[in-house]
């Protein structure tokens, strides 16, 4: 195939001989080439492809090696506009209030690109507001966390988030070919399938990872022998796991919900891949702790003590042997029966506490440790449940602007259910 710069050469003030990584010299300079187009709004992909006025502000959100790099040059492509690069983690504000002014004297708009936008702080993003209003600048960001979480409120007001993802395995099979006729090398199927897992979406770490192998490998022949790309590899088809980022909180996500879906399968992989990927064994555990009172409560009462169990014995087991008592504490909680009823009524006692935090405690409740207090009426009228047959009276326990509420309601399944037809039986609920 033909290469070609995505800007003149005059333009780029860097030597014709000088290296270039594989993945740069076959990024996509046409949107026919660029696979993460199918991820865009068909509306916004067709606006940024006839490139007809300003482009709108963006932010690029998606893993390593998705295309946002790529998606931002495509752009300075097809628009008539100045096409300025910056990374937030080689410059600050001093260089981008630089790049404004000579935005801001240019007689044509300048394209702001600024790769891992998210590492400036909230009042660094705050200043890039007044130029993006002015029409100074058109900010596209590029950022692997998400927006929510890491860009303020008023710049994510004033920029489209478009949302990438990892690249299909049909994608990297074309990025495959492509690095195969620009090496004059050929790879096997099996060769190709170990280079996609090992890649995990990412289309650099793809390339850089089969330029290493062409780099590295003593034979002439065009053919990749498997061994080759296994023996290349080595430790390289790792887990892919980040314990601060997006991904963090996606697979604790999957976790707890395969755990309360009561699918034992999917609780194991989700926890173990937290796990394989390096997480603290203590987080995964704190987790499983919250979810036994949480989820399960008092359907089965023996999830909260066999989770605090399982904490314990890790820590005079620890690794490796302190993943079997986490195995067993994950398939236990998953196909323990639920409910989280208790915790419901933790939530409505805390509404009804706030609205009213100054209810008066019923006279029959209160103590009456003087004779003044007895004469007050403190604690007449109470009965002693102990004095009964049944061990139970039936009075009013809560305040007056209360008294009426029903908070716990047990569900008919596991020892819940005992619970459920004793309350029934004490007149405290109603028959279902």
């Amino acid at each position: 195939m033909t290469n070609v710069e995505l800007f003149p050469e005059a333009e780029l003030p860097v030597a014709k001989s000088r290296y270039r990584p594989l993945a740069e010299r076959l990024r996509p300079i046409e949107w026919a080439n660029f696979y993460g187009v199918n991820k865009i709004p068909e509306s916004i992909a067709e606006l940024l492809k006839q490139g007809q006025g300003v482009p709108p502000s963006l932010i690029l959100w998606g893993p390593p090696g998705c295309g946002k790099t790529t998606l931002a040059k495509l752009i300075g492509r097809s628009f008539s506009c100045n096409f300025v690069e910056f990374s937030a983690v080689l410059g600050g504000v001093k260089e981008v209030r630089e790049i404004v002014e000579s935005a801001r004297r240019a007689p044509r708009s300048t394209i702001l690109f600024v790769d891992e936008i998210h590492r400036f702080t909230r009042a660094q993003q705050d200043a890039f507001l007044p130029h993006i209003e002015r029409g100074t600048i058109v900010l596209i960001g590029a950022t692997t966390e998400n927006p929510s979480f890491y860009l303020t409120g008023a710049l994510l007001s004033r920029a489209k988030v478009i949302a990438l993802s990892a690249l299909s395995t049909i994608d990297l099979i074309s990025v495959i070919e492509r690095a195969e006729q620009e090496l004059t090398l050929s790879f096997e199927q099996k060769s190709r399938d170990l280079l996609v897992s090992a890649s995990a979406g990412d289309a650099r770490k793809l390339l850089n990872l089969i330029e290493g192998i062409a780099n590295h490998r003593q034979s002439s022949s065009t053919a990749v022998a498997f061994k080759e790309v296994q023996d290349f590899l080595g430790s390289e088809n790792t887990i892919i796991y980040d314990r601060s980022g997006e991904e963090h909180y996606n697979i604790v996500s999957a976790f707890i919900k395969s755990m309360r879906g009561s699918d034992p399968d999917a609780s194991l992989y989700w926890g173990f891949r937290m796990l394989e990927g390096g997480e603290d064994p203590r987080f995964v555990i704190r987790r499983m702790m919250i979810f036994a009172s949480e989820d399960i409560g008092n359907a089965d009462p023996r999830a909260l003590q066999i989770a605090v169990a399982t904490a314990d014995a890790y820590e005079r087991l620890g690794l490796p042997e302190g993943r079997i008592p986490i195995a067993q504490c994950i398939t236990y909680l998953a196909t323990a029966p639920k409910s989280n009823r208790s915790y419901q009524a933790m939530n409505e006692v805390v509404e009804v506490i706030k609205a009213q935090p100054r209810a008066a405690v019923p006279m029959h409740l209160r103590n009456a440790p003087t004779k003044m207090m007895s004469e007050l009426g403190y604690g007449e009228g109470y009965e002693y449940p102990h004095d009964t047959a049944e061990g139970f009276v039936k009075t009013q326990y809560l305040p007056d602007i209360a008294k009426d509420k029903k908070f716990y309601e047990p569900r008919d399944s596991g020892y819940e259910k005992s619970i459920l037809e004793r309350m029934i039986l004490r007149g405290q609920l109603g028959k279902r």
